[in-house]
């Protein structure tokens, strides 16, 4: 059963560009009084770069099913050492990223993001028990891993 290819880009709500926009428009403001006018544009252009640059850096987290791989961030795992896919609600998934967690798992998680996908690993190689991986559609990111593990299964 293969589920077909899956990408997400796990990507920053809007809200954190304009709570973002508006820390930086506070810093114009206190810096337009202080100092020349030239220099408080460019201090505060400066800060805006680097707002987006922080913004798209964090946000830029990549997850997908795709020619035989489970890629998450700068993570990758061959399909063939892939076990049960889970997707988890917002309640087990702060319980397995928090009371329950091993520390020896693999995380990638976002704050904004309240569902994810746990993945169990069968290579017995790795000391990796499992993924977790959050993601805003866990049910479909979930069902195409485990159609690529079912796929690449003896």
């Amino acid at each position: 059963m293969d589920a077909g290819p899956y990408d997400e880009r796990l990507g920053v709500p809007l809200r954190w560009w304009v709570q973002g926009v508006m820390l930086v428009a506070t810093l114009w403001l206190a810096l337009v009084v202080a100092v020349p006018g030239p220099a408080a544009w460019v201090c505060t252009a400066i800060a805006l770069a680097l707002l987006a640059l922080l913004l798209v850096t964090y946000g830029g987290a990549r997850v997908s099913v795709a020619d035989g791989w489970f890629r998450a961030g700068r993570a990758r795992i061959e399909a063939v050492h892939l076990g049960t896919a889970t997707a988890l609600d917002p309640e087990e998934t702060r319980r397995v990223a928090g009371p329950e967690a091993d520390a020896r798992a693999f995380l990638l998680l976002r704050p904004y993001l309240k569902r994810a996908v746990r993945v169990e690993i069968t290579d017995p190689a790795d000391p990796t028990p499992y993924w977790l991986v959050s993601s805003r559609h866990p049910d479909e990111l979930a069902k195409a891993v485990q159609g690529l593990a079912d796929s690449h299964r003896p």
